[in-house]
């Protein structure tokens, strides 16, 4: 794609690797057809090739409009273009500068900026954890929208102490997910135990960043990814631990993206990079470890026809969708195929909440190809798609660290 950048752009920055990433776009068009949105919406403004035509017309100094931000705004990071794309466009980092320059040019709504800052706050703050039991404990005089959004309380369990373990790892201390399922970790503890791997989880580290990140405060975002790098570097560094292990593939997803978001801070670049050498997908640390595992499996705990729905942020940000297949596969579910695994649920992050409409049609469509399947249950790696897939069916849905910790016979003596 041939560009003409305003002065402003050429000389910074950012507009320096957006127009590199922009060279590379052919206009062949494939990524329409993976599109979430445009399968939806069928306007190509709401197309990666279609918003990446708007993030240009901005760099070369056309003034962005409302509109402009509301398709940008539609996208849901998914990267399922960038899996397609046969030129290599960098369209994840693009679609963050468009959405960056944007914003700082186009004055969102009152109601919007009080939403996204509602959200922000609320799921950043220590307030979410009490605040998401009461609605647990009332959840059944709820309305029936609300309900499906609210987790039924369920017991993490007992948990084993493993600091005598000879491999030490850190799981991340969260943001949503210990308080609306603390099941996850508590199922990670007890598998990663098992082939005798000891976790912890630190304090001065929380979320990931993402949720700021791409609700319109980069900066906080940023404040957010070094005081995690703060928290777990020590730890690195000291050779007490192997590898910081993600059991939520969204917040693996930011987490490796660390060292490029840092990368113009003098401080943090390479400590950012250091961090990022040593995340790993629970799956990643499971994997060598299966033949262990299923000797200690009661298959006949298992669900009989599982299918396994793969997050966007898994398959297309990370590109681990094979190998946490696989790993199922050898611990001894079947998992039932369905059509358009690769498209987006619809839950990205806060997205069900702002674009509610698209995220609901994205959510049923998906679950209508999984029921096709005829599934006993679906599994999944990411809260959010576990969450957001769960208020549409009554089929259980669930993380499938959960299930193989449930078929572990228990330890003798």
């Amino acid at each position: 794609m041939q560009t003409s950048l305003a002065e402003w752009a050429r000389n910074s920055a950012i507009g320096q690797e957006a127009d590199e990433i922009l060279r590379r776009c052919v206009h062949c068009g494939f990524c329409t057809a993976t599109c979430p949105t445009y399968q939806v919406l069928g306007d190509e403004l709401d197309s990666p090739r279609g918003r990446i035509y708007l993030i240009k017309e901005v760099l070369e100094g056309k003034e962005p409009t409302r509109s402009t931000q509301q398709h940008l705004d539609r996208c849901l990071t998914c990267r399922n273009c960038e899996t397609t794309c046969p030129s290599g466009v960098e369209y994840g980092r693009l679609i963050d500068i468009g959405r960056h320059l944007v914003e700082q040019k186009v004055e969102r709504p009152p109601a919007e900026q009080v939403q996204r800052k509602a959200l922000r706050s609320g799921l950043n703050s220590s307030f979410f954890a009490p605040a998401y039991r009461v609605g647990q404990a009332l959840r059944g005089w709820l309305p029936a929208t609300l309900q499906r959004k609210v987790m039924a309380r369920r017991d993490p369990g007992a948990l084993p102490s493993t600091f005598s373990q000879p491999r030490q790892v850190l799981i991340m201390a969260g943001c949503v997910q210990p308080s609306m399922m603390p099941t996850i970790d508590a199922a990670t503890i007890r598998v990663l135990n098992r082939i005798g791997i000891g976790t912890r989880v630190i304090q001065g580290a929380s979320c990931c960043g993402a949720l700021n990140f791409h609700l319109d405060d980069q900066d906080a975002a940023l404040a957010q990814m070094r005081a995690n790098i703060d928290a777990w570097l020590p730890w690195i560094e000291s050779g007490k631990i192997e590898a910081i292990v993600m059991n939520a593939s969204g917040c693996g997803a930011t987490v490796v993206e660390y060292a490029h978001h840092l990368r113009h801070d003098p401080q943090y670049a390479v400590k950012a990079q250091k961090v990022v050498d040593h995340v790993r997908d629970v799956a990643q640390i499971v994997a060598p470890h299966t033949q262990l595992l299923r000797e200690q499996i009661d298959i006949a705990r298992l669900p009989r026809r599982p299918a396994f729905h793969p997050p966007c942020t898994l398959q297309h940000w990370q590109g681990l969708r094979p190998l946490s297949e696989k790993l199922l596969a050898d611990l001894g579910l079947t998992l039932q195929p369905f059509n358009e695994s690769h498209l987006c649920c619809g839950s990205a992050g806060a997205y069900s909440v702002l674009q509610p409409e698209i995220s609901t049609t994205l959510r049923d469509r998906k679950l209508s190809h999984l029921q096709e399947a005829r599934p006993d249950m679906v599994l999944s790696s990411n809260i959010g798609c576990i969450g957001h897939l769960q208020s549409g069916t009554d089929t259980p849905v669930r993380h499938w660290i959960e299930v193989v910790d449930e078929a572990l016979r228990p330890l003798r003596g």
